[in-house]
């Protein structure tokens, strides 16, 4: 009889939440079973998922892998959706971006093993499109298309546009010692374009962000002689704080304490980590040491195989900080930067602590705390400063004549501060 009722319950929440499913050009999982996805190039070291989605045109050459913590093995499949350069769909047909029909089965996938938590582990390589320019991969349950899983974003360049760079990198003005600013020049003489200032549009992203994004930025000046674009202001506008190193958690091991982590209980299963409470950086000075930009790596070095053998655990952050009139979020790769609910963390007034509870699988985490609200800096527990190491990424559009659409011509990384 009980188990009769939990499958009930199980059933009727399916439905409630596949009624709600709406799909969003995005990254975001639509269901709470559907954990760690990650989209990367398809390279050869681990680290390697830790860089952007993004690849040359006419190459097969990235990897999505998901997990699926409903523990049986489903028949997923997956469908891309070309957009323009701010992420609304474009006009193009499937055919025109693709080979074939577009409909892709995951075929590849693997059962945890040795876990507490039983999962099914997906992997999918995506196919090679024929026209560079922002895509969302759509994966759902079924061959239903409203069945959904899960979005994430990627980008198909072709390199039309050459880059300049100068070293500054410092904020101007009174914000120098914790701003970051490019400061570069555009070359299109490969384009077929009359007004440059309107039809190239120009994306700058910090650490693979997009909340906050600089999106369209427009050149201070144009060298029509040179067929250049200058950018380089005097206004912020394409300034970003530069924000602080990352805090990092390491539980590579359950069986031994891995770095800032406290206490694990494993009497309950599955486990509960705490992590060693955070301090405000607010006024201290700036420390260097390597992070990972806000991403993570899973990992395992209790056993081989860590996408099938590493297990799912509670982890509980905790923030010692007086009760701030905003709102503190926990952010990072971990949860797509989404400022939502899930990432909200709550004030423990006995603890004098932001908290916050999070589902993660076995491996190393960078994070940060942001602040939101009441015209509050993003940065106030943090701290902000020039020195800090980030990766900026310069996305270069153009929309031609034929076919109707952003196409993704250029696209370049900048790191300042590299170590």
């Amino acid at each position: 009889m009980l188990r009769l009722t939990l499958a009930l319950c199980l059933f009727f929440l399916t439905q409630i939440a596949f009624s709600q499913k709406k799909l969003e050009l995005a990254d975001k999982s639509y269901e709470d079973e559907i954990r760690t996805v990650q989209l990367y190039p398809n390279l050869s070291a681990n680290l390697d998922k830790l860089k952007p989605a993004v690849a040359a045109v006419n190459r097969q050459n990235l990897v999505l892998e998901f997990d699926d913590l409903m523990g049986q093995r489903s028949n997923y499949y997956v469908r891309l959706i070309h957009c323009n350069f701010d992420w609304t769909k474009s006009s193009l047909q499937d055919l025109e971006f693709l080979n074939e029909y577009n409909e892709y089965a995951i075929t590849e996938y693997d059962m945890s093993t040795q876990t507490s938590v039983p999962y099914v582990h997906y992997y999918f390589e995506v196919p090679a499109v024929k026209l560079p320019g922002n895509y969302v991969l759509v994966a759902y349950r079924e061959s239903d298309k409203n069945d959904l899983l899960l979005s994430r974003r990627f980008m198909i360049y072709s390199n039309e546009v050459g880059l300049l760079t100068d070293n500054q990198s410092q904020g101007l003005g009174n914000l120098q010692l914790s701003n970051q600013q490019l400061n570069f020049r555009l070359n299109y003489s490969r384009l077929d374009v009359v007004n440059p200032y309107e039809a190239i549009r120009v994306v700058i992203r910090q650490n693979q962000r997009w909340d906050n994004a600089r999106i369209n930025v427009k050149p201070s000046f144009v060298r029509e002689d040179k067929r250049e674009l200058e950018y380089r202001f005097f206004d912020q506008s394409n300034q970003f704080k530069a924000g602080n190193e990352f805090r990092f958690v390491d539980f590579r091991s359950l069986n031994f304490p891995g770095r800032n982590t406290g206490r694990l209980d494993r009497s309950q299963r599955p486990f509960h980590l705490s992590v060693l409470t955070d301090r405000t950086r607010q006024d201290q000075a700036y420390a260097q040491y390597r992070d990972m930009n806000g991403g993570y790596i899973i990992d395992n070095q209790d056993n081989r195989d860590p996408s099938v053998s590493s297990d799912y655990v509670f982890v509980t952050f905790s923030l010692a900080s007086a009760k701030l009139a905003a709102t503190v979020h926990l952010l990072g790769a971990l949860n797509n930067w989404d400022r939502t609910a899930t990432s909200r963390t709550d004030y423990n007034a006995r603890a004098n602590a932001y908290e916050i509870t999070l589902f993660l699988k076995q491996g190393w985490y960078d994070y940060q705390y942001w602040v939101e609200g009441n015209l509050q800096d993003g940065f106030q527990l943090e701290g902000s400063h020039f020195e800090t190491e980030n990766l900026y990424e310069v996305l270069v559009y153009q929309r031609p004549f034929r076919p109707q659409a952003d196409l993704l011509v250029g696209y370049y990384q900048l790191p300042v501060n590299s170590r």
